[in-house]
């Protein structure tokens, strides 16, 4: 198993996460919108700090990017890839709970990869389970604390498999919140979608739909995908 993940300008360690680095937080840190420079953004379940990282890189370390996680190994490691990136000063790591966290300011811009499995078997790995199961992080409580942290004028952006995200959306929806964008993600044009990119706002607003096809019928990565990840990935 890879130790780690190398991109253009920063390297993240993951041995230490229970959750790797994949194709999930890649997208969410490439289409999440970037806030004007100088504000303040939130990454919750940071992970490796992959995402939050990304975020650094766009906005060239101009904006300062809280980054909380509840697993205190993976936050350890985190923590140290952002110390070890071009931009140690422009990411908090924060070792708590969302659940619980009263930071006492907004942010223009909440970004979260969450823990999704709901049906599914809990893992033998209480680290594993805790990444990926909603049971340590409820989609209702995630709404409801994102909407506490969220600036009046902010964006709260996640990415999620096609049938949680249509739930998270029709509770958003419920719950006083509107869709901005909704991408749906097929790993090739004749298969089923796989995840929904989906940005929120607490204000009406016009929705965008799009669509991203990862690769063409060859098997090679589409030109939409390589121009979203060019900043990223190497091999672009």
């Amino acid at each position: 198993m890879s130790a780690g993940f190398q991109c253009k300008k920063f390297y993240v360690a993951h041995d230490q996460c229970a959750m790797k680095v994949g194709t999930d937080g890649l997208l969410l840190g490439a289409f999440a919108p970037l806030p004007a420079p100088g504000s303040t953004m939130l990454d919750i379940g940071a992970g490796s700090g992959l995402v939050s990282l990304m975020l650094a890189q766009r906005s060239q370390g101009l904006s300062p990017i809280d980054a909380i996680e509840l697993d205190p190994a993976a936050a350890c490691q985190a923590a140290a890839n952002v110390a070890a990136s071009p931009w140690p000063q422009a990411v908090q790591l924060i070792k708590g709970d969302i659940l619980t966290y009263q930071p006492g300011k907004r942010y223009r811009l909440i970004v979260s990869n969450p823990p999704f499995f709901q049906q599914s078997l809990l893992s033998k790995d209480a680290r594993r389970s805790q990444a990926r199961h909603t049971s340590s992080l409820p989609l209702p409580k995630l709404l409801q604390k994102a909407a506490e942290l969220l600036d009046e004028k902010g964006v709260f952006g996640l990415v999620l498999p096609l049938s949680e995200g249509e739930m998270l959306l029709q509770q958003a929806l419920h719950a006083g919140w509107y869709l901005a964008q909704r991408c749906e993600v097929k790993s090739k044009a004749d298969k089923p979608v796989q995840r929904l990119l989906l940005t929120l706002r607490r204000t009406p607003c016009q929705a965008l739909l799009s669509q991203l096809i990862i690769h063409q019928e060859d098997g090679n990565y589409s030109d939409e995908y390589r121009t979203l990840l060019k900043d990223f990935y190497l091999k672009f």
